[in-house]
């Protein structure tokens, strides 16, 4: 049986990498993918520990006061950059530090691109910029100080009178944003959209063209050409896997973390149970359109409900517990435990388990099922 298997894996392998469909959704389209969310999200986002860039336009007569404002928004994890039109935007009106000494008004205008808890997030943190600056002008005028970058170094070396003490409470989880989101999570939703088109669409073709009879009526036990269209179809996973994750390491400088074998292992599990869900469809339906109708939507829908397209951290809670309903939501759940949160093998087992039984019982209801015309 083995034997027979293997023939079949190796002929239908080979028969779907000639396929130009099946390469251009393995190979191509990933990389697109990766790119385009991967720098959507990362520029309004920025890397995961890496300061937000904001710009800053500074008049020529702004003063010193606008350099203590860009020390104060660095303070606050922010790069500053001379962009004019950045998506972050920091107006500094004309003779600022002038009009400060005089007493008059200023308005420092932030253009922020976009809404959401982000925005309000990065408005917390230049209003915070702001006001620091002018509590320490107000610090330094109550004591009768001229105000000058002199006064502002002085009283920046001070030993100030009210301290914080911050201690973790737990370990922080930072959502992954940038490619560190988008690589694993077009890898999860690739992975599973090749499997139930290009493996389901295969079988419904051989089916069409009497393939599979004649696999009946040939020596094979229906165990060995069940097992033989699973292994080629885990096959194809497994290439599109690791292209992609070297893709991903080369093009897009992704780190996987410490635990590269688990990371393989999840979603060697997860493929093996794609696949099989690939093959019931196939098995079930009635032409290849409903393979591919069926095939896409479900893919893309798993997809975004399971946190494949956005963290689905800075989702609100029942979101959360719903991406765990869709094996999408357990492979980000896991990868995003080992590649982002670090924690160790041992909490992802459970995710694999869950992909092993739902195999077996998809394997069990296949074998059971499995029709030749």
């Amino acid at each position: 049986m083995i034997r027979d298997a293997l023939f079949i894996v190796h002929q239908d392998l080979r028969y779907l990498l000639h396929r130009r469909e099946t390469l251009l959704w393995t190979f191509v389209m990933p990389i697109v993918f990766f790119y385009f969310i991967g720098t959507v999200t990362g520029g309004f986002g920025g890397r995961s520990g890496e300061p937000d860039p904001i710009a800053v336009i500074v008049p020529a007569n702004a003063g010193f006061l606008a350099d203590e404002l860009i020390g104060r928004l660095k303070q606050r994890n922010f790069r500053v950059v001379q962009t004019p039109g950045f998506f972050r935007e920091i107006q500094i009106p004309e003779n600022f530090t002038a009009s400060v000494l005089a007493r008059k008004p200023v308005k420092v205008e932030f253009v922020r691109q976009g809404e959401g808890s982000n925005t309000d997030y990065d408005q917390t943190r230049v209003a915070r910029a702001v006001y620091t600056v002018l509590a320490d002008v107000t610090a330094i005028s109550s004591k009768g100080i001229p105000l000058s970058k002199d006064a502002f170094d002085q009283l920046a070396r001070q030993t100030r009178t009210i301290s914080v003490q911050v201690s973790s409470a737990g370990k922080r989880k930072d959502p992954p944003i940038g490619f560190a989101q988008a690589v694993p999570g077009t890898l999860v939703m690739f992975t599973l959209m090749v499997l139930l088109n290009a493996g389901g669409v295969t079988l419904s073709v051989e089916r069409r063209q009497g393939i599979l009879r004649r696999l009946a009526s040939s020596p094979m036990s229906r165990a060995a050409v069940v097992l033989g269209k699973w292994g080629a179809r885990v096959s194809l996973a497994f290439i599109q896997i690791l292209f992609a994750m070297a893709s991903g390491t080369i093009l897009f400088k992704v780190s996987w973390g410490p635990h590269l074998g688990a990371i393989i292992l999840v979603m060697a599990a997860y493929a093996g149970m794609a696949a099989l869900f690939g093959m019931l469809l196939g098995n079930f339906a009635k032409s290849e359109g409903q393979v591919i109708g069926f095939g896409v939507i479900t893919s893309n829908l798993m997809a975004a409900l399971g946190g494949c397209w956005w963290p689905i951290e800075i989702t609100p809670a029942w979101t959360q517990k719903l991406a765990l309903v869709f094996p999408t939501g357990w492979a980000m759940d896991a990868l995003h435990k080992l590649m982002s949160f670090g924690d160790s093998p041992a909490a992802v087992i459970p995710h694999i388990l869950a992909f092993l039984v739902t195999a077996l019982i998809a394997g069990y209801v296949l074998s059971r099922t499995f029709r030749f015309q």
